[in-house]
């Protein structure tokens, strides 16, 4: 870590976050002592805090206030899974209908948010300042495990309007102090990508961030340029919001000369799972609870395939309990080299709108159909 590093990670970073009223910083190192425990105190951790969350939800949210009476459901009774398992799943269509009366009624500086809509309409949601605090926290840790820290250089490709939006003065000037660069993914022309690859040059950023499609694209422009990358002293690249592919994660490496690090996660659900510089997709296990589940709805155990369904544990000011990503997983059956006790998301196989149904009812993931036409001749 340069001093510049050192004075943004431990002075400027920290004022920023209390001049917001986050924790962020103590939650960042109450997470990195957590992640050391063992996986059955992990676990202890989990159901103490997600029967308060149900407390909380029984209490100052009219929408579960509601449910759990009509299911009979009283968090007061004890900490048990099961109380978890009766109550329903939470979707992206209950969400935009009763999004008033998922509102604490206690909740206080609530912000309004949207997914960015690429399988479908943009959900509209909120998130209060404690969630925030534990997303911001959660992804801090994941950064320092590959040693790279706020403050260390960054170049940042993102698509998203609702950043590309946020370019005002006081961004502008926020990043300039934590050294962080946006490109937009969303301009991707030959001279743009001419321009991205001058500017990451220009910056020699110790971390890239963006989507493994954006960063395997100016990847390969690059090296379809001549142009060498691997000497600019980048550490990893962090990827997210897309399936990460072998072709895409051997590209970035190569070209860039760095580790890459594959994160999951979403605007709704939250900060999901990170990978370990040991190869592990760690699951953000101190915040979220995690259950995969068949088509019928039925809790699938470990090493099954199935959706995803989350339940934040600092969403006390808009709960997301029992959430629906509609994203299709797996999780790990055994423990990680590194030590951690936060439990692996052993396989991320997509989207379940990514999958084709045959007319007999047989269920292919998308890349059946790439195998049979990356072989066919005249296809590129």
């Amino acid at each position: 870590m340069d001093l510049y590093t050192s004075l943004v990670s431990s002075y400027l970073f920290p004022l920023h976050e209390r001049v917001k009223r986050h924790d962020t910083v103590a939650l960042r190192r109450s997470m990195e002592e957590v992640q050391w425990w063992p996986a059955q105190r992990v676990a202890a951790l989990q159901r103490q805090r997600l029967h308060t969350l149900l407390k909380d939800a029984a209490l100052h949210v009219p929408y579960y206030r509601d449910l759990f009476t009509r299911i009979g459901l009283d968090p007061q009774d004890g900490q048990s899974p099961d109380q978890l398992h009766r109550i329903p799943f939470l979707t992206k269509a209950l969400i935009r209908t009763n999004t008033d009366a998922l509102k604490a009624t206690n909740a206080r500086g609530l912000a309004r948010f949207n997914t960015g809509g690429s399988s479908g309409e943009p959900l509209v949601f909120f998130i209060g300042k404690n969630r925030v605090s534990h997303d911001v926290a959660a992804k801090w840790r994941a950064t320092r495990w590959w040693g790279v820290d706020v403050g260390d250089p960054e170049v940042v490709v993102w698509g998203s309007p609702i950043e590309l939006g946020k370019q005002d003065r006081i961004k502008a000037w926020r990043d300039r102090v934590f050294r962080t660069r946006l490109l937009s993914a969303f301009e991707m022309s030959a001279p743009k990508l001419d321009q991205f690859i001058d500017t990451i040059r220009a910056v020699k950023p110790r971390i890239l961030f963006g989507y493994p499609s954006a960063l395997s694209h100016i990847a390969q422009h690059a090296r379809m340029r001549g142009i060498p990358m691997d000497d600019l002293g980048i550490e990893v690249a962090f990827v997210t919001s897309e399936r990460l592919y072998d072709t895409q994660r051997r590209t970035i490496a190569e070209v860039f000369g760095c580790k890459v690090a594959n994160g999951y996660g979403g605007r709704d659900a939250g900060f999901i799972a990170h990978e370990c510089p040991a190869g592990g997709m760690h699951l953000t296990a101190d915040d979220i609870v995690v259950e995969i589940i068949d088509a019928a709805g039925q809790v699938q155990p470990a090493g099954v395939a199935g959706e995803i369904v989350v339940t934040h544990l600092s969403t006390h000011d808009f709960p997301f309990i029992r959430y629906r990503t509609g994203d299709i997983g797996v999780l790990g059956t055994s423990p990680c080299a590194c030590g951690r006790g936060l439990p692996l998301l052993q396989d991320i196989q997509g989207r379940s709108t990514d999958f084709v149904v045959a007319a007999d009812g047989t269920v292919l993931h998308g890349l059946a159909l790439i195998y049979v036409l990356r072989d066919l001749a005249g296809i590129q």
